[in-house]
């Protein structure tokens, strides 16, 4: 069937559509995560502790201080590959996929493609967008949390094999050690563990995101009189971002706390009796009954403090590379 030149001309713009979003969100996402990281692991380590009979750390700095102490700048950076590889996945997923699905909305509502969306309308694709990026995400975040935590495990649960060794071994597996060992030993199933409290962290998270940020761009942009999105300032979209980040974390945080819990239990604290497999539902009840709504928000505080710098950085690039080089 021959294609007319409007058609060809749609999918080219259509293609370079989408690299553009990848492409900016990516390098966007790799920016913030190696300013992002320390914090991350911090939060992680907090979260993985809430059911522990006894807490190793009193609070983020304490985490922050030992890290440092003990492991060095190497160990505030331990498991970084695996969020680099995810941060390019989760801001180019999320930056592509928020595109897409307003164009969709468009199309659905019959809007011309330049009409600009109501807030709940962007705040829809911002959780569409999460929805979709949760599954590329959770078997990014499962290796990246295990390998968070393994300075941290008992020297029972440490060995393998069934060895005799009574300490932690010295050179630790790497990603590509760790993303092997759980497909051969839970399947390819197994590298979605966790996957509920990433849909509902990404989904929430997604449309508060995206929403916050419009909305507060917005009211910047009127603040000084403009209408055109591609008009927004460098500290526009730094601020916007900003507040973008908090609205994030907030939503749903103790879905990302639950998940945590789920994706290094069998690190922390081994299997459980019986053998009996967590779900998300159940380990939320542990930890509800275990420290109630603080455990819940373990790590909230320092997670909250580094969002407002990193997402506030993600959308300077990514608004910076979309307006220099045409969005």
């Amino acid at each position: 069937m021959e294609v007319s030149p409007g058609a060809l001309e749609r999918t080219d713009s259509v293609g370079v559509r989408a690299l553009k979003d990848i492409s900016f969100g990516s390098i966007a996402g790799i920016a913030a995560k190696f300013f992002e990281h320390p914090f991350d692991l911090t939060k992680v380590r907090l979260q993985s502790q809430v059911l522990d009979a006894q807490a190793r750390f009193s609070g983020p700095l304490d985490c922050l201080v030992q890290t440092w102490r003990k492991e060095g700048v190497r160990g505030l950076y331990r498991g970084l590959p695996a969020p680099i590889v995810g941060a390019m996945a989760e801001n180019a997923s999320m930056f592509w996929s928020y595109s897409e699905l307003q164009n969709g909305l468009r199309w659905w509502t019959g809007a011309v493609p330049s009409q600009q969306l109501s807030l709940g309308q962007l705040a829809l694709a911002g959780a569409g967008a999460g929805c979709i990026t949760s599954f590329f995400l959770t078997p990014i975040e499962l290796v990246k949390c295990k390998m968070q935590v393994q300075m941290l495990m008992t020297p029972a649960l440490s060995t393998s094999g069934g060895s005799n060794s009574s300490s932690i071994p010295r050179k630790l597996p790497g990603p590509i050690a760790v993303l092997t060992s759980v497909v051969r030993e839970t399947g390819l199933r197994g590298l979605w563990l966790g996957h509920t409290g990433t849909l509902i962290r990404e989904t929430g998270g997604g449309a508060a995101w995206f929403a916050s940020k419009e909305g507060v761009a917005s009211l910047l942009l009127a603040h000084r009189g403009a209408t055109d999105k591609r008009d927004i300032h460098a500290w526009e979209s730094a601020i916007a971002g900003a507040c973008a980040g908090v609205a994030y974390n907030i939503a749903l945080f103790p879905a990302d706390t639950v998940k945590s819990a789920m994706q290094t239990e069998l690190e922390l604290r081994g299997p459980r009796a019986g053998g009996d497999r967590s779900t998300f539902a159940s380990v939320f009840r542990d930890m509800w009954r275990a420290q109630g709504l603080k455990g819940l928000y373990a790590g909230c505080g320092i997670t909250v403090a580094r969002a407002v710098p990193s997402s506030a950085l993600i959308f300077l690039i990514y608004d910076g590379l979309s307006k220099r080089f045409g969005s």
